[in-house]
């Protein structure tokens, strides 16, 4: 009997050791359940490439609906612009005496205004762009990242009608963009880097931190005046440039086309290049934090 009893014993311990055991809540899940996101760029490119009939649709939907019932549609994307610069050439040209050198003021502020507004425009709509199409997010599958790609599409289109603007201030002050305009494709590439990347990390921080929306009015009050757009980079401390620009591509980038299109010069290499490494951080950058973020947006939201 005694024996008996003693090999009842020994099954059921060698039936416990051999089970597998459950991972207490401070340990986990066990590393095979645990979901691993690896991003490779050759297949977010082809998921953005199949959504561009969706970025389209949205940006034409945003077109409608800003311009929509308004009576001067899309002449309010070159008036505020143009009311900028009126002001900075009352302000900053008549009582400051901003040296422009050979190229007239208004051209001189009205190139960085075009920049600005691109930036900001994308800055302000792109932050929002996740929180307004909630509904949209939780009823279609696309990437997510389309929402701010669409609203810088939107400002694109309003940078286009700038452009033309600026051909006429060219023709009003009988002068001509100088034979070095080819420099402006790089600095475009650039620009667009960094206004992504920023749209990025601001709509995923909308969603997450509802703060960030009411800083977004002062980051752009505060933001036209600390960037270089109605005065020259040269009015910041040559040994703080390189660090500026780091923080702020924006000003190489503007400084890069003034002297493109309005002196005949490139773009300092060194400026352009800090410009050009720091969009690729903010670009990455965001696009990987919103990546590991954006899983949690129907949930948070």
């Amino acid at each position: 009997m005694g024996g008996q009893r003693a090999q009842l014993v020994d099954e059921r311990e060698s039936q416990t050791s051999a089970a597998p055991r459950r991972p207490s809540a401070a340990e986990g899940p066990p590393p095979e359940l645990i979901f691993k996101r690896r991003l490779r760029p050759a297949q977010v490119a082809r998921e953005l490439w199949g959504a561009r009939e969706l970025v389209r649709a949205l940006a034409e939907r945003d077109l409608r609906a800003r311009y929509k019932q308004a009576v001067l549609g899309f002449a309010w994307a070159v008036l505020t612009p143009l009311a900028l610069c009126a002001i900075f050439t009352l302000v900053f040209h008549r009582a400051v005496k901003i040296d422009t050198g050979t190229a007239a003021y208004p051209l001189f502020a009205y190139v960085g205004l075009i920049v600005w507004q691109f930036f900001s425009n994308t800055m302000n709509q792109g932050a929002l762009s996740l929180a307004n199409n909630l509904s949209l997010l939780n009823k279609v599958y696309c990437p997510r990242e389309v929402f701010p790609l669409a609203t810088m599409l939107v400002a694109g289109v309003d940078m286009l009608i700038g452009i033309g603007v600026l051909g006429l201030l060219f023709l009003l002050f009988w002068t001509a963009p100088a034979a070095t305009f080819l420099w402006v494709l790089p600095l475009l590439l650039i620009q667009f880097a960094f206004t992504y990347g920023v749209a990025l990390i601001l709509s995923v921080a909308v969603v997450y931190l509802r703060d960030v929306r009411h800083l977004l009015p002062i980051i752009t009050q505060m933001g036209v005046f600390a960037t270089p757009v109605a005065y020259p980079l040269a009015q910041i401390p040559q040994r703080l440039q390189e660090v500026y620009v780091g923080f702020n591509p924006l000003g190489a980038v503007i400084e890069g086309y003034r002297g493109a299109l309005l002196y005949g010069d490139a773009p300092d290499l060194a400026l352009t290049s800090i410009a050009a490494v720091s969009s690729l951080v903010f670009l990455v950058g965001g696009y990987l934090l919103f990546k590991k973020l954006e899983t949690g947006i129907a949930d948070v939201a």
